[in-house]
């Protein structure tokens, strides 16, 4: 990938978005989210989202599901 391409890459803002079972994913920050989906607040680079997400999701199993194991959340 040459320089024009980094920056290009570099460029697209994404924002970490959580659906209601807790899972994480990314989304354009420039698009409306898909229903079901609301924005964590943290916005940026996909590396910086992506790093984010790996912070904060720990634990990959829906949250029904470890609430019905009645682990605390």
């Amino acid at each position: 990938m040459d320089r024009h391409e980094e920056q290009a890459v570099t460029a697209i803002r994404y924002r970490t978005v959580m659906n209601h079972e807790g899972q994480y994913s990314i989304w354009f920050a420039d698009r409306e989210l898909p229903p079901g989906w609301v924005a964590t607040g943290v916005e940026g680079p996909k590396e910086e989202c992506l790093a984010d997400i790996e912070k904060v999701w720990t634990d990959m199993r829906p949250l029904s599901l470890r609430k019905k194991m009645g682990e605390s959340v």
